[in-house]
């Protein structure tokens, strides 16, 4: 059993060392130091920028070359994407026997010619005799019939002479176009048949046309940038390579499609521009069209600019040089700015280098130099 005297020591020796202590210290907190930061006061300025389209690029003209006769290839008269002049040979298919039943289908238009001469001279004479009452009517009558049968029997071999003719013509294939020429999809000796295998594709190459998709909202800019007086290949139009390169030419609008498409509220515009080459039928590239809209605007610095689930924000520094986040909304980027549509004015203070060690309220010490 404890000491009851012995526990009261205890408790007021504890007491007084509390006493004696002053009990437990509250660490004093204090204040983080201004985060040192670089401003941009917002001003208006000229800019000059371009808006993006895709672009698909596409040949003016390109032709699929289909086999019309049925046959075996017998030659081919070019290389491998080649240029190619208008009328140049560029298949033969099994000409023999085209040509062989080209030149007997003459020969029975020659026999059914002579067959007519022969059966006109009767009628003629016939008809004569008739006049004298020399002849009974009924063997003109025939004779008159037997020329209508050789008349049709020469305008129908005629007729099988025409269609065979131009199988024998469509047995050798030409260029339709000058442009340049694909791989061959036929050998020698591979068998083709009419209307059906595709051996080759010419397109034209130079210039070359560049269709993008242009928002309704935005047919009458484009329709002002076709019928400017005078409109050429400039400046306003441009391309983006797929190397974020600049292609050396300009180009022009070629034409507008005759509707907007319902489903996606836009209408088809084709640019034409000069092919030095590089441009290939079926690239993906950008069109960059410059702005056309005179005027000044709220420019900030794009690295001023931060994301957040979508949104953008700058920090704005007030008079007590503390900062508020500013939602803002965002046009085109310019070089290493960007135009503000709304949220600034002309004047704010934000902070242009620096944003990454920010929060809501934060101090800032804006010894920089302010930029403009």
């Amino acid at each position: 059993m404890r000491n009851p005297k012995i526990i009261q020591g205890v408790f007021a020796a504890t007491v007084l060392c509390l006493a004696a202590c002053g009990g437990p210290k509250k660490q004093e907190q204090k204040a983080p130091p201004p985060v040192p930061v670089t401003v941009y006061t917002i001003a208006k300025e000229p800019a000059v920028y371009f808006d993006m389209y895709p672009a698909t690029i596409t040949p003016l003209n390109q032709v699929d070359l289909k086999a019309q006769v049925t046959g075996y290839i017998t030659g081919v008269y070019f290389t491998d994407g080649q240029r190619v002049r208008k009328g140049q040979k560029l298949y033969d298919i099994d000409r023999q026997q085209y040509q062989a039943a080209y030149d007997q289908a003459v020969a029975n238009l020659n026999v059914v010619k002579a067959g007519l001469a022969k059966t006109q001279q009767d009628a003629d004479r016939y008809t004569d005799l008739l006049k004298q009452d020399a002849i009974a009517k009924q063997k003109v009558d025939y004779a008159l019939a037997d020329l209508q049968s050789a008349k049709m029997q020469v305008a129908a071999a005629q007729a099988n002479v025409s269609k065979l003719g131009n199988d024998l013509r469509f047995a050798t294939i030409y260029a339709p176009f000058d442009g340049t020429i694909g791989i061959s999809q036929a050998k020698v000796g591979t068998l083709v048949t009419a209307n059906q295998n595709i051996l080759n594709t010419v397109s034209t190459d130079n210039p070359m046309a560049a269709d993008i998709f242009v928002d309704q909202k935005e047919i009458q800019r484009f329709l002002q940038l076709q019928a400017r007086p005078g409109a050429v290949a400039d400046s306003t139009f441009s391309l983006l390579l797929t190397d974020n390169s600049i292609y050396p030419g300009s180009g022009h609008i070629s034409l507008m499609d005759r509707a907007v498409d319902p489903q996606t509220g836009t209408i088809k515009t084709r640019l034409v521009f000069p092919n030095n080459g590089h441009l290939k039928p079926g690239m993906n590239t950008n069109v960059r069209v410059r702005n056309n809209q005179g005027g000044q605007f709220l420019l900030a610095p794009y690295k001023a600019v931060v994301e957040q689930m979508g949104e953008y924000f700058v920090f704005v520094v007030n008079d007590s040089s503390k900062v508020t986040q500013q939602k803002v909304v965002l046009g085109t980027r310019v070089n290493d700015k960007v135009i503000i549509k709304t949220g600034l004015q002309e004047g704010d203070r934000i902070v242009s280098e620096g944003v990454q060690k920010l929060k809501e309220g934060a101090a800032v010490n804006t010894g920089n130099a302010a930029k403009k």
